[in-house]
């Protein structure tokens, strides 16, 4: 046999089965593996069985070439995944014909694989563009909001901590937890620092004033979440799209300043009909008003915040979700303190 395919292919020789395994377990293992039955040691039976057990050789087509020509032979050589079953005494032109198809086959395997293995990297190398684009998007827009107020910067750090925390709290919880998968939670981490987009669109002598605002100012001042809302929509508008992965920023940004009890902004909603990540970014941002300084108020203590927290859960806040914010408070805390403004410092520490 050797003689008849040295002419066309590269061979090794095996002495019996154990090394036969050696030679296909090699760092270059062979691409077709011509076994007889009877060998010493280990049968042909034995070496199949053990080739096709191991991923490592699994794949390599095998050809029993043997004297045994019974049904039940061929049969058996069949089951344990050989390719084909050739009876001596040979043809030479059958055997190599048969060699070729074989190879032929395996090639085609081998080239699909490789094009499955090169689409599924591929796959994988678009995602994380989209990914990217979707976190540069974001960041570009919530950068808008800093521009316009210094104080912005550490609060959307602060408030996007905040929710990821909240939500991994919440995510076992029955009322969210078909709602909070970890997809949904990295979405709303990442949406977090929109929720304030609109205040691009508030008058300085408003969004800057050193003071409290009047009955009017705020009336303006409310009127941030329907620009951001109105800024989200025009960007998918020149996209030519709805995009999907800003729907829950467009939530975020329309609803953050409902109220559980339907006394909030802008659209009185009521309970349920306020969206999640709307209710979760309530707590976050109520939260770090609170806790942080402003030229019109001194920063509030940590217990004081969730004090305050606590006796709005079922008016400002879904009794749940206020729960769970104050059952992580040291986590929220510490989120605090390692964005935490220098004017906020005794407040946090």
């Amino acid at each position: 046999m050797f003689n008849l395919l040295k002419d066309t292919y590269r061979v090794k020789g095996a002495a019996n089965g154990e090394n036969a395994l050696m030679i296909a377990r090699n760092v270059s293992p062979p691409d077709l593996v011509l076994l007889d039955i009877m060998m010493p040691g280990l049968s042909g039976y034995d070496v199949c069985r053990l080739l096709k057990a191991d991923p490592q050789t699994c794949h390599i087509p095998v050809i029993f070439l043997t004297a045994m020509g019974e049904v039940e032979d061929e049969e058996q050589g069949l089951v344990l995944g050989a390719v084909d079953y050739i009876t001596k005494p040979i043809r030479p032109s059958i055997v190599l014909a048969r060699i070729k198809t074989h190879l032929e086959n395996k090639a085609a395997r081998d080239f699909l694989k490789d094009q499955n293995l090169f689409l599924e990297r591929e796959v994988v190398r678009r995602t994380q563009e989209v990914t990217a684009f979707q976190h540069v998007t974001i960041l570009a827009m919530a950068s808008l909001a800093e521009t316009r107020d210094n104080e912005t910067g550490n609060h959307i750090r602060r408030t996007q901590h905040y929710i990821r925390v909240l939500a991994e709290r919440l995510k076992t919880h029955p009322r969210f937890s078909d709602y909070l998968t970890e997809q949904q939670i990295e979405l709303l981490y990442r949406s977090a620092p929109l929720h304030d987009i609109g205040k691009v669109g508030i008058p300085d002598s408003i969004l800057l004033k050193p003071d409290r605002l009047t009955p009017d100012e705020f009336t303006v001042m409310k009127r941030h979440t329907t620009l951001g809302l109105s800024a989200i929509e025009h960007a998918e508008t020149e996209f030519g799209m709805s995009v999907q992965f800003l729907d829950c920023a467009k939530q975020m940004t329309i609803g953050h300043h409902e109220k559980w009890d339907g006394s909030g902004y802008p659209y009185g909603l009521v309970g349920e009909d306020i969206p999640i990540c709307a209710r979760l970014m309530a707590l976050a941002d109520v939260y770090d008003a609170l806790i942080s300084w402003r030229v019109y108020k001194r920063s509030m203590p940590h217990e004081q915040a969730l004090s305050i927290i606590f006796e709005g859960r079922g008016t400002h806040f879904d009794p749940d979700i206020a729960d769970a914010f104050i059952a992580c408070g040291d986590e929220i805390q510490a989120i605090a303190r390692r964005f935490r403004d220098a004017e906020t410092a005794d407040a946090i520490s």
